[in-house]
C-alpha cells in the first residue's frame, strides 16, 4: 500500500533487465538524479515516520537518537552519509559502510515492552531502505509524476546495491521490483505499529523544532514560520502514509489533506526548474550551518539577511500575539548554569537524564566528524565509556543507573577525571597529522573546519597536547561556553 488510496506502481507489469552498463553509484544513476529534488525533503521526512513505526527502529530512535534535541545535526550527518554511499568513490562508500556497521554494532537492547532490538538485523536494515525506495516512488506519484517502469526497476537496483555494501549476502530486500510491493505490505500489515518514536516525530517535533543554526538568536521569526510549517508537514507527511497503517494507528484522517498533500509535492516540485545553484542539497544543507564569524563566503549574504530578520522579528512582535521569545539582543554570556550545562550538552537524547546513550551519542558525533578510523574511533568510545563509569560512581546518589539534572546540579562537580582527559587525547592524536605532538595552525584549521565546520582565526602559532587538553577540559568540565565545541555539542 504505497499511498493514500492503498493502490500500487503497476506491480504485475512485466518485469525489465537492468541496463548493465548504467552506474549504480555515482553521476548517472537514478538516486542522483533525485539527490537535488526539492521533493525529497517530504519524501525522506515520510520514510523516517515509517523507520519509526517499526518496533525495533523506533526502540533505538528512543533509547540512543539525539534526533529531537538536534534534528538539524542528525539531518546533516544522514545527508553527508547518503552522500558517501551513493558517491562515485568506492572506496570512500567502503569506508562509510564500515563506520555504519561500527555504529549500528552498538545499538541494541530492549525496549519497553522488553523486547529486544538490534540495529544489525539484516531485517530491519532492510526496511530502512525500503522505506526510503518506496517513498521516492511515492514522492514521483503524489507530484503526477509516476516512475516507468524500467526507471523505478533502476532505482531499486541501486537501493539494493546501497544494501549490499553493507550487508553483503545478508541483505533482506526481496530480489525483484515485482516481489518487493508483496514483501512491502506485509511489513507495513504485520509489523508497523504507533510507537513512541513515530508520536513524537510527528506531534512533538514538528511543534518543538529548533531553530537551524544559521537563524539561532531570531526566535520570533522561526516560531511564526514553525507555528505554519509544523502542522503543515505534519498533515502532509500523516495523509501520505498507507492507508491501512494510518486507520490501525489511529492516525487523523483530516478532510483535504490529501489534495493539500498533492498540491505540496507538486509545489515543491516547480522548484526543479530553478537554477541548479538554488537547489544544489550540499549547498542548501551547508547553509544552514553557516556562521555569521566565519570566513565563508557566504556569511556576509547570511548577516544582511538575518538583520532583515531581526527588524521582520520586531515587527511581529507588535502585530501578532505569538507567545513572548527571548530577546535576540540578549546573547548568552560566556558563562552557563550547571542546569544550562546539562541541557545543552550533556542530555544529548534530550530525556531529561544523563547515561550511556548521551555519552555514546557524543563519541558517535566526534566520530563522525572526524571520520576516525576503526582503532581511533574505539579508543574514543572506550575512553567515553570510562568517563561514564566514573559519573556513575560520584553522581548516581539513587543509584538508578543514570543522572538526573538535580543530580548533576546538587553536586557541582568537576567532571574533568583521568577517562575525560583520555577523550581529549585521541581528539589530540586524531588532529596531529604528522605526529609530532604538536598541532600547528594548518592542522588546527583543518580540525575545525572539517570536524566542527567552523573557521578559526586565531591560530599563527603551534597547539601543544596540554593546551588542546586544557581547552577541551574546560569546556567539558566547566560552565564555559565554547566557540569550537559548542557547534558540535550544544547545537540543534
Amino acid at each position: 500500500m504505497t499511498d493514500t488510496t492503498g493502490s500500487h506502481p503497476d506491480a504485475t507489469a512485466q518485469e525489465h533487465p537492468v541496463d548493465g552498463d548504467a552506474p549504480l553509484f555515482g553521476p548517472g544513476s537514478q538516486f542522483h538524479q533525485f539527490f537535488n529534488d526539492p521533493r525529497w525533503a517530504l519524501a525522506m521526512v515520510r520514510a523516517t515516520v515509517l523507520e519509526a513505526a517499526h518496533p525495533q527502529v523506533g526502540a533505538a530512535l528512543m533509547e540512543s537518537s539525539t534526533f529531537v534535541v538536534h534534528p538539524w545535526r542528525r539531518l546533516r550527518n544522514t545527508f553527508l552519509s547518503l552522500q558517501r554511499m551513493f558517491g562515485a568513490d568506492d572506496q570512500v562508500r567502503q569506508r562509510e559502510a564500515a563506520r555504519l556497521n561500527r555504529l549500528h554494532s552498538r545499538l541494541n537492547g530492549t525496549d519497553a515492552h522488553q523486547r529486544p532490538y538490534d540495529a544489525m538485523d539484516p531485517h530491519v536494515r532492510a526496511w530502512v531502505v525500503a522505506t526510503l525506495f518506496e517513498s521516492t516512488v511515492t514522492m514521483c506519484r503524489l507530484s503526477g509524476q509516476p516512475l516507468e517502469q524500467r526507471t523505478m526497476e533502476r532505482l531499486y537496483a541501486e537501493f539494493q546495491a546501497y544494501l549490499a555494501v553493507m550487508d553483503g549476502e545478508d541483505g533482506r530486500l526481496p530480489a525483484t521490483l515485482q516481489e518487493f510491493w508483496p514483501y512491502y505490505d506485509r511489513v507495513v500489515e504485520e509489523e508497523l505499529e504507533n510507537t513512541e518514536a513515530l508520536r513524537i516525530i510527528l506531534y512533538k517535533l514538528f511543534d518543538h523544532l529548533p531553530a537551524p543554526p544559521v537563524l539561532d538568536g531570531l526566535p520570533t521569526v522561526w516560531a511564526a514560520g514553525r507555528a505554519l510549517a509544523g502542522p503543515l508537514v505534519g498533515a502532509i507527511t500523516v495523509s501520505s502514509l498507507p492507508e491501512s497503517f494510518r486507520r490501525r494507528a489511529g492516525l487523523p484522517d483530516i478532510p483535504g489533506a490529501r489534495t493539500l498533500t498533492q498540491s505540496a509535492y507538486l509545489a515543491i516540485g516547480l522548484a526543479r526548474f530553478l537554477p541548479d545553484s538554488w537547489t544544489q542539497a550540499e549547498g542548501l544543507v551547508s547553509l544552514l550551518f553557516v556562521a555569521p564569524d566565519s570566513e565563508d563566503p557566504r556569511a556576509r549574504t547570511v548577516t544582511a539577511v538575518r538583520d532583515g530578520m531581526k527588524r521582520a522579528g520586531a515587527l511581529l512582535r507588535l502585530i501578532t500575539p505569538l507567545p513572548a521569545q527571548p530577546d535576540p539582543a540578549e546573547a548568552p554570556g560566556p558563562q552557563r548554569t550547571a542546569e544550562e550545562f546539562f541541557r545543552d550538552v550533556l542530555d544529548q537524547t534530550g530525556d531529561g537524564y544523563l547515561d550511556w546513550p548521551d555519552l555514546a551519542a557524543m563519541a558517535r558525533e566526534l566520530s563522525g566528524r572526524l571520520d576516525l578510523d576503526e582503532p581511533q574511533e574505539t579508543r574514543l568510545y572506550n575512553a567515553y565509556a570510562e568517563w561514564w563509569k566514573e559519573l556513575q560512581t560520584d553522581l548516581d546518589t539513587d543509584g538508578d543507573g543514570r543522572i538526573s539534572k538535580e543530580e548533576y546540579a546538587a553536586a557541582v562537580p568537576s567532571l574533568a577525571g583521568p577517562a575525560l582527559i583520555k577523550v581529549a587525547e585521541v581528539l589530540f592524536d586524531a588532529t596531529d597529522a604528522d605526529g609530532n605532538q604538536s598541532i600547528d595552525a594548518d592542522e588546527y584549521r583543518a580540525l575545525f573546519r572539517t570536524g566542527f565546520h567552523r573557521d578559526v582565526a586565531d591560530t599563527d602559532g603551534s597547539y601543544s597536547r596540554a593546551a588542546f587538553v586544557r581547552d577541551f577540559l574546560s569546556f567539558m568540565s566547566g560552565r564555559q561556553r565554547s566557540s569550537p565545541y559548542d557547534p558540535l555539542l550544544a547545537e540543534a
